[in-house]
């Protein structure tokens, strides 16, 4: 039987956008390569934008916009509308001369190639306070991430419910796992546990990992790893707030 403990993981709360921007990077359009793009087609970066421009859009869209210019996002978005119209390009959409993109449109053509209108099953592997944030955020559904079940060692929450999502006993997730058939892990337990906590998943049917834990843990090929490391993000802004 598979063993292991961890302790509670830090608490952090998620914005929307920020939600958008670090799970559409994370997983879509990266099946069968740790952290590469597996599409030529598209470079990470012009990636990493397009759930920006998504933002905006539908921002626009909810004040009653219908058409809207690269120039237009480039003032609001801080990229220039010709590095805009070419990440667009990427998505098989093209605005009017002098005219712009129709708003629905583009809204559905990234939304679709973001993958946030197919449903991603996961389970949250570390129950602790962020852990337990992210089975409260109801929000990751709207972009695609449908969290089914939790999983620690805890006996003060195991067979419990937040957010009306069960938490079992970790021991059991790779039985588990043939009924809930979730093939995203992600992971918030303590450094020291990630590598064993990521090879008992995967194991376990987990097909891609969203690493929140500092450790860089390795996966085998075929397996889609983001690391999201609160701590290195909190590093960088504080080391240019002393500049």
């Amino acid at each position: 039987m598979y063993l292991f403990s961890w302790r509670e993981a830090q608490s952090r709360s998620f914005m929307h956008g920020a939600k958008m921007f670090i799970f559409s990077e994370s997983f879509m359009n990266r099946k069968g390569m740790s952290e590469q793009i597996h599409s030529a087609k598209i470079p990470e970066p012009a990636l990493r934008r397009l759930p920006w421009y998504l933002s905006y859009v539908k921002l626009l869209q909810s004040q009653g916009e219908s058409i809207v210019s690269s120039t237009q996002i480039a003032k609001k978005i801080d990229v220039s509308a010709s590095q805009i119209a070419k990440d667009l390009s990427y998505v098989d959409i093209s605005g009017k001369t002098r005219v712009g993109y129709d708003i629905d449109e583009l809204i559905h053509v990234l939304e679709s190639f973001l993958g946030f209108t197919n449903t991603h099953r996961a389970v949250v592997f570390g129950v602790g306070s962020l852990g337990a944030a992210l089975l409260s955020d109801s929000g990751l559904e709207q972009f695609g991430l449908k969290i089914i079940a939790g999983f620690d060692v805890n006996a003060s929450i195991v067979n419990k419910q937040i957010n009306n999502i069960p938490v079992f006993h970790s021991g059991e997730f790779i039985g588990r796992n043939e009924v809930i058939n979730a093939e995203i892990g992600i992971l918030t337990v303590p450094p020291g546990n990630a590598q064993d906590v990521s090879d008992y998943m995967i194991r376990g049917g987990i097909k891609g990992i969203w690493n929140f834990t500092p450790f860089r843990i390795r996966v085998p090929e075929g397996v889609v790893l983001q690391n999201t490391s609160l701590y290195a993000h909190l590093a960088v802004m504080f080391n240019r707030l002393k500049l």
